[in-house]
């Protein structure tokens, strides 16, 4: 190019502005380059606002035998699961009920279990709940199942992840994507909040009919287009105390160590205000933790006599 030709350089410099502009504008949302990195991705938008599909290295370990006390539970979504990764009609997936009663803990498990058939997770953050619709797009054509995993799972007024929830479920134009279930946990089955003015707002025909108010039905939509729902419950302190002996076991415990922990296991999930798996699992790792302190110092304290009886001896 002739940069002494005054139209050339306007030229060169417009080109110029362009590519930087393009370089800060959102890029669509582009496949991994190898699928095969890992069985689990999280969804993430970076600050240019572009999104990025980014492999999860380390998923925690979880096997479904481990989960105990949620029998019922379990067998619906280990159900509904295989029949995804089979090709069999399946349903997207609402586990509500009491915190850190196993919901996540679950879909984790049936992640290691089905993985070996072709079954992938992707997490998505409620915040950007905007862009599923990208997301579905680059994984329609793969071979793999996908579940999109949003945890924690809950809207307030006017959030906009809501109408692109919905839209993914159930209510697009397009048609359901065969290799994609949406997996979501929550504390609340309705997963907008309820007031009691909603229970108000009602309209009176001219026959006298009660017609209720239209925000009820909004309100619960969402959680209706969830064709399987999975609830879950606080444990009895029986249910917990097997929770508990299940994690010192895998910890290591022997039986007579468990069974001494029992009492302090009572006391931990009072002063916690919860008797639930999450709880169950904090309270071994704590006493498994000191159990192991403790042996340490009385085989220190071992090696220290031994020691000594031998300078005796010399």
């Amino acid at each position: 190019m002739d940069v002494s030709n005054p139209l050339e350089r306007l030229v060169e410099r417009a080109e110029q502005l362009m590519q930087r502009i393009e370089a800060v504008l959102p890029q669509p949302l582009q496949a991994p380059a190898d699928w095969n990195t890992a069985i689990a991705w999280r969804y993430r938008k970076r600050a240019n606002g572009c999104g990025l599909l980014e492999p999860v290295r380390h998923v925690g370990a979880m096997q479904l035998s481990d989960l105990q006390n949620i029998d019922v539970q379990k067998d619906k979504i280990a159900r509904n699961t295989e029949q995804f990764v089979q090709g069999r009609t399946a349903n997207n997936v609402l586990l509500t009920g009491a915190r850190g009663t196993g919901k996540s803990s679950l879909i984790r498990a049936c992640l290691h279990a089905y993985a070996p058939k072709g079954l992938r997770l992707i997490e998505v953050d409620k915040a950007d709940l905007t862009d599923l619709p990208d997301i579905v797009d680059v994984v329609a054509g793969r071979p793999e199942k996908f579940i999109i995993y949003c945890d924690d799972l809950s809207f307030e007024e006017g959030e906009p992840g809501y109408k692109a929830m919905k839209s993914i479920l159930d209510g697009s134009v397009s048609a359901a994507t065969p290799n994609v279930l949406v997996y979501a946990t929550s504390n609340r089955r309705h997963l907008l909040p309820e007031y009691m003015t909603d229970n108000l707002a009602q309209s009176k025909g001219e026959n006298g009919e009660i017609h209720p108010g239209e925000v009820v039905e909004e309100k619960i939509s969402l959680s209706e287009r969830f064709g399987l729902w999975v609830s879950f419950y606080p444990f009895s302190q029986d249910e917990y105390l097997r929770v508990v002996a299940q994690w010192l076991s895998s910890l290591g415990l022997s039986a007579a160590e468990i069974e001494a922990s029992r009492p302090e296991a009572l006391v931990w999930a009072l002063e916690r205000g919860s008797r639930s798996g999450r709880v169950a699992q904090q309270f071994a790792r704590d006493w498994a933790g000191r159990a192991q302190r403790q042996a340490e110092g009385r085989q220190r304290i071992a090696d220290v006599d031994g020691l000594s009886e031998e300078a005796e001896t010399d």
